[in-house]
């Protein structure tokens, strides 16, 4: 302040607009005696020029003097030019003259654009007064859309974190989110109950081969959440956080903010490069905070369903014989496969079966309807509930009826569908029996390949089941039984989808593990559902 209390704004930059030199070495007297910087032209197109350069070099002027009636356009159209110019939008614009000023001329230059209007010669004071007012509100404008810009970036981010379907998903959504509320670059580790690390990065080349300085922050990201609950943060040296996390070959002190969740045992950090003398920057808004808590709200259950989700796979691998360890079936070739549904989604209770008869061969495959633990688990006492039936009954039909029954005494709030087909070696029937499954394909030696017309009820609806399709498979034909995981997308017709299956199916080699190989191949990337197939030929 001034001895008459007036506040200063030091460092303003000035850019004064008059193409009178005795006028604009005025202005720029009074404003240099104020502490302002001055940047004096002399007409329009020099002004606007003048800003282009300062705008590529990042040193755009805080306010702009334009007297009005300037040679080669009026301050008036400068203001609108400027306006028309989103980078420069923001700029504010005072215009004066030391014409005689009519109302109109104020109304002009605020419909233009203009901040204020100042009538020339004036008191230093005023001048002065009027700068400082005009720079304060530019900086209150964008202060506040600093601020909308920020909390609209903290809510993208929330929402990419909340929607991830996978530890290492939501990590990188974190990383990204952080990365653009900093505009540095970050890293972030999901740090799971057991101690293992997820991590995601944003802004920066991916972690070298050599991730050995990665797993030290994750380390040191894990024992500052050690015996803590709620948020807080610390800046770790550059000594003790390890080189090269953030930028390849650069040491760098670390922002580490971490949240931990409710359990006590989840928690998610964020991490950004910091400099010590600017540790109250923009990022230090409570923002990062934010993030970080909702980040470790959405990690806690993504790590439960992570175990939920290898018990069972485990399951599943346990009750479903590996194709090397089927049992010997006399007069049949059989090639099965099993192949779990992507990380990012929800394990099923997907199954295949290979059963010998009194009346031959039982090959089954099935689906129970729903994605958990529970499916898993009621697809092994389907598979278990099949093995026990057919020790005294072999017929598809009432094996599938029976089935029914299990599901509805037991599971009634559950259905299942599978396709059961048994198949005589001696004489190459096939008695099939689908209960609300795909049918299986028949592929016949010459390459034809067809559907076999056989339908039914789901299990666990307790309706009239009808009379099984029968078939003859010569030595040369395959039967091919799959679930829907195969081939089910999003926004196909599942018509289109059998149809797709039939035409690879027919194409592909004679062989059976080729066959299965080559489906999977064509059908079986990134699936949202649990795949399983069988293949079967005469022996």
């Amino acid at each position: 302040m001034d001895g008459n209390g007036t506040q200063h704004t030091p460092g303003t930059t000035v850019l004064v607009v008059d193409d009178v030199a005795a006028s604009r070495y005025a202005m720029g007297a009074v404003l240099s005696r104020a502490g302002h910087r001055v940047v004096p032209v002399a007409s329009g197109g020099e002004a606007l020029v003048e800003l282009d350069v300062r705008l590529r070099d990042g040193t755009l002027p805080d306010v702009a003097l334009v007297d009005v009636g300037l040679p080669d356009m009026s301050g008036f159209e400068v203001c609108r030019r400027l306006r028309a110019r989103p980078p420069m939008a923001a700029l504010p614009v005072v215009h004066f003259s030391a014409a005689r000023t009519a109302p109109g001329d104020r109304c002009r230059g605020l419909d233009a654009g203009g901040d204020a209007y100042l009538t020339v010669p004036a008191e230093p004071q005023e001048i002065q007064a009027v700068v400082r007012a005009a720079v304060r509100g530019a900086r209150r404008s964008t202060g506040a859309e600093t601020v909308v810009h920020r909390l609209t970036l903290l809510s993208e981010a929330v929402i990419t974190v909340q929607t991830a379907r996978c530890p290492r998903e939501l990590a990188t959504a974190a990383a990204d989110g952080t990365a653009r509320l900093t505009g540095s670059p970050a890293v972030v580790f999901v740090i799971a109950p057991d101690g293992e690390p997820y991590q995601g990065t944003a802004r920066s080349r991916p972690a070298p081969t050599d991730s050995g300085a990665h797993q030290a922050a994750a380390r040191l990201a894990a024992r500052l959440a050690e015996g803590r609950t709620g948020v807080h943060s610390a800046v770790v040296p550059a000594p003790l956080w390890p080189a090269g996390i953030f930028r390849p070959g650069v040491e760098e002190d670390a922002l580490l903010t971490v949240a931990t969740a409710q359990d006590g045992r989840t928690a998610v950090c964020l991490a950004t490069p910091v400099r010590r003398t600017a540790i109250n920057g923009p990022a230090d808004d409570g923002l990062l905070a934010r993030l970080a808590q909702a980040a470790a709200l959405a990690a806690e259950p993504l790590l439960l369903y992570q175990v939920e989700r290898h018990v069972a796979l485990t399951l599943q691998h346990s009750f479903l014989p590996r194709p090397h360890k089927l049992p010997h079936l006399p007069g049949v070739d059989i090639e099965v496969r099993y192949v779990p549904a992507s990380r990012q989604t929800e394990i099923g209770g997907d199954f295949y079966a290979a059963l010998r008869t009194g009346d031959g061969v039982l090959t089954a495959v099935g689906d129970v309807v729903g994605h958990s633990l529970d499916a898993a688990t009621v697809m092994v006492e389907i598979r278990h509930a099949l093995r026990a039936y057919c020790v005294d009954e072999s017929d598809p039909v009432v094996l599938a009826g029976r089935l029914d029954r299990m599901l509805q005494r037991y599971h009634p709030d559950l259905t299942a569908t599978v396709c059961l087909a048994l198949v005589d070696p001696g004489s190459g029937r096939v008695r099939i029996a689908n209960a609300g499954h795909i049918p299986p394909l028949i592929l016949r030696d010459g390459g034809g390949a067809q559907y076999v017309d056989a339908s039914g009820p789901l299990l666990g609806l307790g309706l009239e089941r009808p009379p099984p399709t029968e078939h003859h498979l010569t030595p040369e034909d395959r039967l091919l039984m799959v679930t829907d995981g195969l081939i089910e997308t999003r926004g196909i017709p599942l018509d289109t989808s059998l149809e797709q299956l039939r035409t690879a199916a027919a194409d592909a080699p004679t062989g059976l593990d080729t066959l299965c190989d080559v489906l999977l191949g064509c059908f079986g990337h990134d699936r949202e559902d649990d795949i399983a197939l069988l293949a079967l030929r005469l022996g």
